[in-house]
């Protein structure tokens, strides 16, 4: 399938060049395992997670010196033989309608894809995976949890039919959760991570909240402490062939 051949359900067809990014890293070694890759930030998002370390990332509208699509093609196209993936991240990149027809764009030139998401919209990145190689899914909460984290009634469900997607289709992912303690607990973060488990998921990692600048000020600037982590790494590790606890 081509860019030429894309078109979402309602018979629209997007373009890349619609795209509103918020940045490009042009070099990265940690947004996809193991491959040198190139990340692209897309604008927006539909939730307001309270300890969100990209706010400037919500709005829909990208900055008027920002980059755009064209300058990312180029990019990848001068830089063909020395990256090896694009990363597409956020924001929330499932909320912009040309991701299809980047991502297959960056296909074409020879290049590993990979998603970071929230996965607000299921179907969404269900028409997504034929163009997908891997896909970092933040899982937030057990989906009852989710509203006290993201300001949506509606999250969790999404987000955990996203992951039964992945899981079925086969593709590469991880799942990572993002832990500020005044909104999980220790435990909370344990029977997370032991409910990914059964659920078939191989690869977790947990992430404490970058506090510097959390959209939700109210939040306090305190990190999980030693002993609360060794307690997450000492019951989670067994559970998953890969886990991390990250800095």
């Amino acid at each position: 399938m081509t860019t030429r051949d894309l078109a979402t359900a309602d018979g629209k067809r997007w373009s890349a060049d619609g795209l509103r990014l918020g940045g490009v890293v042009a070099f990265s070694t940690v947004d996809y395992p193991g491959q040198l890759a190139a990340t692209v930030f897309l604008q927006g998002c539909p939730w307001r997670c309270h300890y969100c370390h990209n706010p400037h990332l919500i709005p829909r509208r990208a900055d008027v010196e920002a980059p755009v699509w064209a300058d990312v093609r180029r990019l990848l196209q001068r830089r063909q033989h020395r990256l090896e993936a694009v990363v597409f991240s956020g924001g929330e990149p499932l909320s912009q309608r040309g991701l299809a027809a980047a991502m297959a764009e960056v296909q074409q030139l020879g290049f590993r894809v990979g998603l970071h998401t929230g996965a607000p919209d299921a179907d969404r990145l269900q028409r997504l995976l034929p163009w997908l190689d891997w896909v970092g899914l933040d899982i937030k909460a057990l989906p009852a949890g989710y509203p006290a984290i993201t300001s949506s009634r509606s999250s969790g469900p999404a987000s955990w039919r996203a992951l039964s997607l992945l899981l079925q289709h086969g593709i590469g992912f991880e799942c990572r959760t993002t832990w500020h303690p005044e909104l999980h607990s220790a435990a909370d973060i344990i029977e997370l991570g032991a409910s990914l488990a059964q659920q078939g998921v191989t690869s977790y990692a947990v992430q404490p909240a970058g506090t510097d600048q959390c959209l939700n000020p109210m939040l306090a600037r305190r990190r999980p402490g030693p002993a609360e982590q060794e307690q997450v790494v000492q019951a989670l590790a067994p559970l998953f062939e890969s886990f991390h606890l990250r800095s």
